[in-house]
């Protein structure tokens, strides 16, 4: 069982505790689900009603209601975890595993994987992802440990991807600014058109070879396949891309990593820093370009 606690400050006297608990990020959805699913709140051990005043050094407590229960079934998948603590985890995931179920995949997913993972500790609980990547996209998923955490974490993650992309780019920074929308001929698939949403990608080349460019990306906004269409929307689509013009003949898939996630800590407000180094498919392929020299992961 998790439970919060807070130091009500002399700022805060006389506020009724509901009041309170949104100034600490606590969302109105979980206030209710305490108060009607949960055991309530306490101040200094004495039950509080929402409507209440609090008054400073007092100790605000809670306990998370329990999670309902999840239809995904725990299965032995093969990840990494990168953190963990009661709040946060960020795992990573390998190229060829979808991030939950779908009907294309109903199973084998990284949830699945979690769930096993829980299981295998004695614990139960869901697979609450903040941030998803594709299928064949490599790299560091954050998740979020209870519904506490979620949207805090979600407020804060920032993602840095690393991407091999076809042809030479110029070493230094860029910036893709382009609307995406659906594209009329793929049910997945997007493009670049005037009706689309506003997107906005941030580049830094890292190093060019022969014929591929390294590229740090950072998206700045949230649409799908965001990086692999602006890439290809310049005239350098990800190698191993061919939903968007790459060639599979040196990657049998998108050349893709998220290397680097940053996010505020939901309960310490620590800033942490997580980062993956590539996968071995597209280490090859920056090794066998040269791309490796003039940049360092800790950079990023």
């Amino acid at each position: 069982m998790t439970v919060l606690r807070y130091i009500v400050p002399p700022e805060a006297d006389c506020q009724r505790l509901g009041i309170f608990l949104r100034t600490q990020g606590v969302t109105a959805a979980l206030i209710k689900s305490v108060k009607y699913n949960g055991d309530g709140f306490f101040a200094d051990g004495v039950p509080l009603h929402t409507d209440q005043p609090v008054h400073p050094d007092q100790q605000i407590s809670f306990a998370l209601p329990p999670e309902l229960p999840t239809s995904v079934t725990p299965q032995p998948v093969p990840f990494a975890i990168a953190y963990e603590d009661e709040f946060a985890a960020v795992l990573e995931k390998p190229a060829g595993i979808a991030v939950h179920p779908t009907l294309n995949y109903p199973d084998g997913t990284l949830a699945n994987g979690w769930l096993y993972h829980l299981q295998q500790q004695g614990k139960t609980g869901v697979f609450r992802p903040v941030n998803r990547i594709d299928k064949n996209t490599s790299g560091l998923v954050l998740c979020a440990q209870n519904s506490f955490a979620a949207p805090l974490l979600a407020d804060s993650a920032q993602k840095c991807y690393l991407a091999i992309v076809q042809g030479i780019l110029p070493l230094g920074p860029g910036q893709v600014e382009a609307p995406i929308a659906r594209r009329g001929d793929s049910i997945i698939g997007r493009c670049v058109r005037e009706d689309g949403k506003y997107s906005l990608t941030r580049y830094n080349v890292l190093g060019a070879g022969t014929g591929h460019s390294l590229v740090a990306c950072t998206p700045c906004t949230g649409r799908t396949h965001q990086i692999r269409v602006h890439m290809a929307y310049i005239g350098h689509p990800l190698a191993g891309d061919t939903l968007y013009g790459g060639s599979d003949s040196i990657l049998s898939r998108h050349a893709l990593h998220c290397a680097v996630l940053r996010f505020t800590h939901p309960v310490s407000r620590q800033a942490i820093r997580i980062q993956s180094k590539l996968p071995p498919d597209m280490a090859a392929l920056a090794h066998s370009e040269g791309l490796f020299n003039n940049w360092d992961l800790q950079e990023l």
